[in-house]
């Protein structure tokens, strides 16, 4: 069943993806001297919030009659992208000098509408032949030391800096000219003239090549020190729970068993203490199965879409400024990998001796989906309520909930049809007593929440430097690329956290306390 699944996720996201790179592509990137090159405005937001963003055309600039919106695909909506036809025309290899986009006379309204953007510090951002560009929009002249006397401007004049090699675009820069200037620091109506300035130069660097500006700055000496230093520290964690494991297992439970097999009858005699004295409670079912069930199909769906991005993100899929790749892929492969879900956890619940199988197919399909649902419904409010491009249009919210109801729901409930057919048993190695055993009253540090702390400490130790980076660029301005020292952490964290499980349980059932699932 799994196998089958695999294959399916494989197949779905070879046609996706090689259909996104047919879309993309359909003009090869080539252009003949004097072509229209696309140049799309996306964006604009406070430079210290990169999550708060607003269409290009919110804030007043020059405008045309008809915006013409750029056919985005489900992961460039899902990212917050909303790009429209730039009022810039930029000609392959056509060179313009001070070029006017149009003059426009701003009311005390958008005066004020733009004087509160500088004020924020805001950035817009475009897309020109697929390349990203971003530049400020104005500037705050502090030169008196009251804020009352700041001086607050805007920027008129955009220089495009473009390289190109033979008929393919390869890099743009846009920068703002410091002298081109309009006053908005008071309450009146100003005219402006909004200009720009396109240079073309030749380069030597290849097609292929021309993305690597963009991924050089996570790839930098001293960003790869700090990186090669957290794989070490996690290293030596779990070097240390090794020696720790092995000490455990070698000296204690080698000596029980040695005892157990040379002396069986004395073995008998002795008074059982510790994990011994709790085998016949050991195996004794979970209370709450149904959602324990729940809980591991669920986590092992996740864990199997972590897997598929992580091969994704190896084999080059999520280049920088691939719009929207991840958000794609992780919405198909969800999708498709729900059958993972449904097979473990109805075939765990079947032998746990569960009877309601259906029911807890139902709290499996929700246990991820429903929270999540909620707090998106929570954000997308906000988002509408603030205007900004965050919010997903209706019609992207009637595909998700369509890919939901069509292709997560029934492959779940196939998944758990096969699960409930596996006829699989729960084998426990030794017989489970009628009654169970009295837990004895223990310390307040081995209560289930101070063990959680203690199991998520060393993990997280493990993996600190990695997350910081991993927020940084969901969160912030830095672009993360260096993928394969992700996937050595995260199979490190995968060590510590399985070693740190064996030992904190070890330890909870040498204290006689056999209620140990749910930990």
């Amino acid at each position: 069943m799994e196998k089958t699944l695999a294959v399916v996720v494989v197949i779905a996201l070879v046609v996706l993806f090689g259909a996104d790179q047919v879309r993309s592509g359909a003009s090869d990137h080539r252009y003949k001297v004097g072509d229209l090159v696309p140049l799309y405005a996306n964006k604009v937001g406070p430079f210290h919030n990169p999550s708060e963003t607003y269409r290009y055309f919110d804030l007043p600039f020059c405008s045309p009659d008809h915006l013409k919106e750029k056919k985005e695909a489900l992961g460039e909506v899902l990212n917050g992208d909303r790009l429209v036809d730039a009022p810039y025309k930029l000609y392959f290899q056509g060179e313009k000098d001070s070029e006017l986009v149009c003059s426009k006379k701003l009311k005390k309204e958008e005066v004020a509408q733009f004087r509160a953007a500088v004020i924020k510090d805001y950035y817009f951002q475009m897309y020109y032949d697929d390349l990203p560009i971003w530049g400020f929009i104005g500037k705050v002249d502090k030169e008196g030391k009251d804020p009352s006397e700041y001086r607050y401007y805007l920027y008129k004049h955009i220089h495009f800096d473009i390289f190109y090699n033979k008929d393919r675009v390869i890099e743009i820069n846009a920068r703002t000219d410091p002298h081109a200037l309009v006053d908005l620091t008071e309450d009146k109506s100003v005219e402006v003239e909004f200009l720009y300035t396109v240079k073309w130069k030749e380069t030597n660097t290849p097609f292929d090549k021309r993305m690597d500006k963009y991924s050089h700055s996570s790839s930098l000496p001293h960003h790869l020190e700090i990186h090669w230093f957290s794989i070490i520290n996690s290293c030596v964690t779990v070097l240390l729970l090794t020696g720790f494991l092995a000490t455990i297992l070698m000296r204690v439970l080698k000596n029980d068993f040695v005892k157990y097999a040379h002396d069986e009858e004395s073995a008998e005699d002795q008074e059982e203490t510790g994990w011994k004295y709790i085998h016949g409670d050991v195996f004794r079912y979970p209370k709450y199965k149904s959602l324990f069930a729940a809980a591991l199909g669920s986590g092992s769906q996740l864990f199997t879409l972590t897997l598929f991005i992580f091969v994704l993100a190896l084999v080059g899929v999520f280049y920088p400024y691939n719009r929207g790749a991840l958000f794609t892929a992780l919405v198909v492969i969800y999708a498709l990998t729900s059958g993972i879900a449904g097979y473990i956890a109805t075939s765990f619940y079947c032998q746990l001796e569960g009877t309601n199988w259906v029911r807890n197919l139902l709290l499996t399909g929700c246990l991820f989906c429903l929270p999540l649902f909620f707090m998106f419904c929570f954000l997308n409010t906000v988002a509408i309520a603030y205007n900004a491009t965050a919010a997903l249009p209706f019609g992207t919210i009637v595909v998700i909930v369509l890919i939901w109801t069509l292709v997560t729901s029934p492959l779940l409930v196939l998944g758990g049809i096969a699960g409930k057919n596996s006829k699989a048993e729960f084998q426990a190695p030794c017989r489970t007593t009628k009654y169970p055993r009295e837990i004895p009253p223990l310390p307040w540090y081995r209560g289930a929440v101070p063990q959680m702390a203690m199991a998520g400490f060393l993990p997280f130790s493990a993996i600190y430097i990695e997350l910081y980076y991993i927020f940084a660029s969901v969160w912030g301005h830095r672009i993360y690329t260096i993928y394969s020292i992700l996937f050595i952490v995260f199979i490190i964290l995968l060590i510590v956290t399985a070693f740190i499980t064996v030992a904190l349980t070890y330890f909870q059932l040498a204290a006689e306390d056999h209620e140990w699932w749910w930990r």
